[in-house]
């Protein structure tokens, strides 16, 4: 989009253009740069600094050829002469309202790139950028480890997987990477076994500590009733979870990486001060679509043992695992069946967010983009739900961790996503129940 902007803007106005972005030395606490300077002339790209790279950027411009080339065309000669008297002229056209079918195509995935080379060009940007504000956050904070929790989720193997490629950046071994998976009431053994053996082939420092019993000592304390499986049951794990996490950071001189996803966010599924708190979220604005289609291209880019473990973890069902599992062993909690899917939640997003979309618009365009998928019926009952947990969920959101902004939806509170916690939903759910 930015390499459009520039062409277009340089080719109609016939000038040279120099773009010159901020660079990767910048604070990376909502943003990161990388230093992605460009120089156009006419349209025409002359010189570009790469990603990232640090390079200087420069060209020689042709100022001579820009003046001809502006005699030359008599568009700059007419508006110049006529100035704005004259410049333009009306005229009236009728439109019909048959409805017709649409022409145009939507995408179910709107986060995710169609095309596959676009698609794994993306993938590395985004991991690239992801890497380099964390690395840029413990340089600054003169941080000696990182501290992880791991579940054989989607979310938290992303947040592994970014803060090894900071440590390469940095020339950091990776064993100051101390990544914690931390059983409890609902964890499976696929789960576990997962988390266990991308810690190993990642070679990172493996701990396991085991929650159940001070959980249920907790409980003893507050007066829990174990047996009753209520918020207070689900949450008291996740706090506990953060709270290790954070006395380890502390313990080893380190920084906590948030794994949370901008999904998640969005319809508050987390525990507020629990999952929901880190020291750097690098996550925060990647939504749970694309956090899966970057773990598989890294699988795909890594290959061999560690290429397996990445399928069966995107095999897996998406699950907080706070509940104990099925009969069988098996997850029971499912996050899906509970909140909806998350294509449905991230394309709702992206289109009340990006397109500002009603929720009319957002109804006929899912229609199209989940033709044959969905009916309308579940379409309209996720999208109620989705309003209703966005608007509600915002005191989560209006204090969240500092974390990397990578693409053009971000709900950060201090730089993009400013609304009051008590904000009325009432508008946007009349009209979407009412479709």
């Amino acid at each position: 989009y930015r390499k459009t902007l520039l062409s277009s803007q340089s080719g109609r106005n016939v000038c040279a253009y120099v773009y010159a972005d901020a660079g990767m030395y910048e604070s990376t606490s909502d943003m990161v740069f990388a230093g992605n300077s460009m120089i156009y002339e006419n349209g025409t790209l002359l010189a570009e600094s790469a990603p990232f790279s640090g390079e200087v950027c420069e060209a020689e411009l042709d100022v001579d050829f820009l003046l001809a080339e502006r005699r030359r065309l008599n568009t700059f000669k007419t508006s110049y002469e006529r100035g704005s008297e004259g410049s333009y002229f009306w005229t009236k056209a009728d439109f019909w309202t048959e409805e017709l079918p649409a022409l145009r195509l939507f995408s179910p995935t709107p986060f995710v790139p169609e095309e596959e080379g676009a698609r794994s060009e993306r993938a590395e940007l985004i991991l690239n950028m992801q890497a380099h504000a964390l690395a840029g956050r413990l340089s600054r904070a003169n941080a000696g480890t990182a501290v992880i929790g791991i579940s054989g989720g989607l979310d938290s193997t992303l947040a592994l997987l970014v803060t090894a490629r900071a440590f390469d950046l940095l020339k950091k071994d990776r064993s100051g990477i101390y990544a914690y998976t931390m059983p409890g009431f609902g964890t499976t053994g696929k789960t576990k076994n997962n988390s266990l053996a991308l810690m190993k082939e990642m070679g990172v420092t493996s701990r396991t500590v085991r929650i159940s019993d001070t959980v249920l000592r907790h409980f003893r304390d507050i007066g829990h009733d174990p047996a009753v499986m209520n918020a207070a049951y689900e949450n008291a794990q996740a706090r506990y979870r953060t709270m290790i996490l954070m006395d380890v950071a502390n313990e080893t001189g380190g920084l906590v990486v948030g794994t949370g996803d901008l999904s998640e966010l969005a319809l508050g599924w987390c525990t507020y001060n629990g999952d929901h708190m880190s020291m750097y979220a690098v996550n925060s604005s990647v939504p749970k679509t694309l956090v899966r289609h970057l773990v598989r291209a890294e699988a795909a880019r890594l290959g061999g043992r560690l290429a397996r473990i990445l399928e069966s973890i995107l095999a897996t069902e998406i699950s907080p695992e706070l509940l104990p599992p099925d009969a069988s062993g098996n997850i029971a909690q499912k996050t899906e069946d509970i909140i909806g899917p998350y294509e449905l939640h991230d394309f709702y997003l992206y289109h009340f967010l990006r397109r500002g979309d009603r929720p009319a618009r957002t109804l006929f365009l899912a229609e199209r983009a989940f033709a044959g998928k969905y009916d309308r019926a579940t379409l309209k009952k996720w999208l109620v739900n989705f309003y209703r947990r966005f608007f509600s969920q915002q005191f989560k959101r209006n204090c969240v961790p500092d974390g990397v902004k990578v693409g053009s939806v971000s709900l950060s509170p201090r730089a993009d996503w400013r609304m009051p916690s008590d904000a009325s939903a009432s508008l946007w759910l009349e009209e979407a129940e009412n479709l």
